[in-house]
């Protein structure tokens, strides 16, 4: 392993064989879990059934070819480093909500994935458009959105993880002793590991966590392998399985997503570029970003294609480059290679979707603790003045306010489908009030300028209000 600060491999450098497949086992053990994650909670609670074993094999697939282009940048798509492509919690509310939209109506498993796959497909436009202009978005892409965004998605999720942990959603032994101690299990193992002086046991701790957790749920018999027979032997990728169906109500929240996961991709890929030691100035830094970006939006509509949910650049595996010191984008090929093997056997997915809510709950409460914490670290990095407390205490206020029960019940559909997700309605707040408030700068110019005169009246005694 390297220092923080040297490259053992640097971005253009070709390791060998055998380092560049450590180094990407290394990253493939890092996004697993959240690549499969989300399938499994989406699939769990729309009712996806038989269908979850190929959804995941597809994530695992789609999430190879992103990071192909990624690290290969054909024709300029793509920022050319180590940027791991998996499906994206952010848009796991926005999803859901699109999932019961097609429930309502009556809709089966594959018109619920219709419905989402073409939102998604359509929504991924907005971030393809927005590649090419994010320098130009300064107002807009701001660490305080950015922050804001990032802790809200983080914060309405951890209810997601907690409800798995105590059982799932309308299960009979919900809450549970049985599965809250299967679940605090996984959680402390998970806690544990990350306190191990072996950085590999730290990279490693959900993975471990979570196989000691199906391990336990195997002895306690509430894991069933008797369906993975009838799965087939390959997974055969097949653009448009499920088809395409269009809802304006499911769409809206979804594009609002992709604008929030451009600005998140920006940050994610400014990092990259300052471990993998590249320049975050200048027109080829600007190229990058605008690749990178590109690249994320593409891949989610690849994804759309093949049957899986958008994508976005994995930040965890900035850490993975820190690391072991390798930032080569040759190695990219090597996780691609890696994920769309494993995505080509369904029966992975199979095994995955055995895997008890109470034992997923434990991995993810983590996870989506660690968002919500990222964000808040973006946060205490600002300066907060007046104007920034109040765009961070109404956005917070708005996002978690519509969180509460039946709030939007009374109102159409459309605007339910769009202010009911907390991150839709956090991100735009947080969006519209940066633009529509005045920066304080000619005013906090003024107002010091009236404290510094009224301080020098005071000290010669000029003040009318000081005692003579």
């Amino acid at each position: 392993m390297s220092a923080p600060n040297e490259l053992l491999y640097p971005l253009d450098a070709t390791p060998g064989v055998s380092q560049s497949g450590f180094a990407a086992i290394a990253h493939v053990l890092a996004s697993f879990v959240g690549i499969i994650t989300p399938t499994l909670i989406i699939g769990g609670v729309l009712g996806l059934g038989e269908h979850i074993p190929y959804l995941i094999s597809m994530a695992l697939f789609v999430s190879g070819v992103g990071t192909l282009i990624q690290a290969w940048r054909p024709l300029g798509i793509g920022a050319g480093m180590i940027c791991v492509q998996g499906t994206s919690f952010a848009f796991l509310s926005s999803v859901l909500a699109a999932g019961f939209i097609a429930k309502s109506k009556g809709g089966g498993p594959e018109e619920i994935l219709s419905l989402i796959l073409g939102v998604c497909f359509f929504g991924a436009f907005v971030e393809i458009v927005l590649s090419q202009f994010l320098h130009k978005l300064k107002r807009v892409i701001t660490p305080l959105v950015t922050g804001i965004v990032i802790t809200i998605i983080g914060i309405s999720l951890i209810r997601v993880g907690m409800t798995d942990l105590a059982g799932g959603l309308n299960a009979a032994d919900f809450g549970s002793p049985a599965n809250l101690a299967l679940g605090g299990v996984v959680l402390l193992c998970i806690i544990v590991l990350n306190f191990s002086s072996n950085p590999w046991l730290r990279l490693s701790s959900i993975v471990i966590g979570l196989l000691l957790g199906f391990i336990i749920a195997i002895f306690m018999g509430t894991v069933s392998f008797d369906g993975l027979a009838a799965l087939p032997l390959l997974s055969v990728p097949m653009p448009l399985r499920y088809g395409f169906s269009f809802d304006w109500s499911a769409f809206a929240p979804i594009a609002v997503i992709y604008l929030i996961t451009a600005i998140e991709s920006t940050g994610d890929l400014t990092a990259n570029c300052i471990i993998s030691k590249q320049p975050i100035r200048g027109d080829g830094y600007i190229k990058r970003i605008r690749g990178g970006v590109l690249a994320d939006g593409l891949n989610s509509m690849l994804a759309a294609l093949f049957n899986t949910f958008p994508n976005t650049t994995f930040s965890q595996n900035n850490g993975v480059i820190q690391l072991t010191g390798v930032a080569s984008r040759h190695v990219g090929y090597y996780i691609a290679a890696i994920l769309m093997l494993l995505g080509l056997f369904p029966v992975i997915g199979g095994v995955l979707q055995q895997i008890p809510k109470p034992v997923l709950g434990g991995a993810t409460l983590v996870m989506f603790g660690t968002v919500a914490a990222a964000g808040v670290k973006i946060l205490a990095n600002e300066s907060l003045d007046r104007r920034k407390l109040l765009i961070l205490a109404v956005s917070f206020g708005l996002g978690l306010g519509v969180m509460t029960p039946d709030l939007l019940s009374q109102m159409p559909k459309i605007v339910q489908s769009i202010f009911g997700s907390p991150i839709t309605t956090g991100g735009l707040a947080a969006i519209v009030l940066s633009l529509l408030l005045p920066s304080p700068t000619t005013a906090a110019i003024e107002a010091q300028a009236a404290v510094t005169n009224e301080a020098a009246l005071t000290e010669d005694g000029l003040n009318p209000g000081s005692a003579g």
